[in-house]
């Protein structure tokens, strides 16, 4: 069993995918509780006009209460705390339908007193209601700032249980040009390298540190699976643990990207039983088709072994 120091929470949830949906669609709400997502996220940002928020949250608050999400995780994003939506956002939504809520979006992320206000709101209400299940957080880390502060965020409540990577927003703070979302343009080409390494490994980093799951961001190219296969296969290489998505036609790539293949897994369990027989028999040294297996091979394989056993937990093979 893999083994967190973050919130209780980030172990034993699997997020390989997480599906943004409009809190202002109703249909297109009730379409991706039944998705193949590992999780949906009701937006009420970006994807809501200011006319449309109250009714948008009522939309979220419903949608906890009525609709069956299945094994997904349930998050809403609140709008940005320089806004003057986002404590209605908390309070509506939470006070309402707060024993369905799984986690808390919050974006634009950009020092450790963001998610600090969050938790407190949320304690707030929690004890206002009688809630006995604490509410989790993620956290969007997608301004200049938020870069410069990842790891006082990525430590700054025993409720975050989630990094995400912004690329819009950051490449916009940064005024670094950007064709469209998560897809390879004539800048990158430019570049002699991964231009957005630095914020992505950092995000990885902060995570692994501190017990936490970490996505990445959304790919907007809807009529194109090849680039949105090799987008996620960069994330999964760094180190992610899934990615974001716009549409449920981009779940199929992203879920199979993330997930251990099968040759993955049997070399896992493979190593499992040779670290269990070689502790069995009192040997210090463990070795494996004619090669040494020390203690990253053995988390490694651990982190592969759990991750496979939450997906066919899901019904997937």
């Amino acid at each position: 069993m893999i083994e967190y120091s973050g919130h209780a929470g980030a172990a034993g949830r699997l997020q390989r995918s997480e599906l943004f949906v409009p809190a202002s669609r109703w249909a297109m709400i009730e379409k991706a509780a039944r998705s193949a997502a590992d999780a949906v996220c009701i937006d009420l940002e970006d994807a809501v006009a200011p006319a449309d928020k109250d009714t948008a949250r009522a939309n979220v608050a419903r949608a906890f209460r009525e609709l069956d999400f299945g094994p997904r995780l349930r998050s809403f994003r609140i709008n940005g705390l320089d806004t003057p939506f986002a404590y209605r956002d908390l309070i509506e939504v939470i006070e309402t339908a707060g024993e369905h809520v799984d986690l808390v979006m919050v974006p634009k992320v950009s020092g450790p007193e963001d998610i600090a206000f969050v938790d407190r709101l949320l304690t707030q209400i929690e004890l206002a209601r009688g809630l006995s299940r604490r509410i989790g957080i993620e956290a969007q880390i997608e301004t200049a700032r938020g870069f410069l502060y990842i790891r006082e965020i990525a430590a700054a409540s025993p409720r975050l249980e989630t990094l995400i990577y912004g690329p819009g927003d950051y490449a916009a703070g940064l005024r670094a040009p950007l064709a469209n979302v998560g897809e390879r343009d004539e800048y990158d080409a430019a570049y002699p390298g991964h231009r957005w390494h630095a914020i992505m490994h950092a995000i990885v980093a902060a995570a692994r540190a501190n017990g936490l799951r970490c996505l990445d961001g959304p790919f907007a190219g809807l009529q194109a699976p090849e680039e949105l296969e090799r987008a996620s296969r960069a994330a999964r290489a760094l180190g992610f643990d899934g990615k974001q998505a716009i549409h449920p036609g981009q779940l199929e790539v992203v879920n199979r990207v993330f997930a251990p293949s099968a040759a993955e897994v049997a070399r896992a369990e493979a190593v499992l039983r040779a670290y269990a027989q070689a502790v069995a028999q009192g040997r210090g040294v463990v070795s494996l088709d004619g090669k040494m297996i020390d203690a990253v091979n053995i988390r490694m394989a651990q982190v592969i072994v759990e991750q496979h056993r939450m997906i066919q937990q899901r019904g997937e093979q």
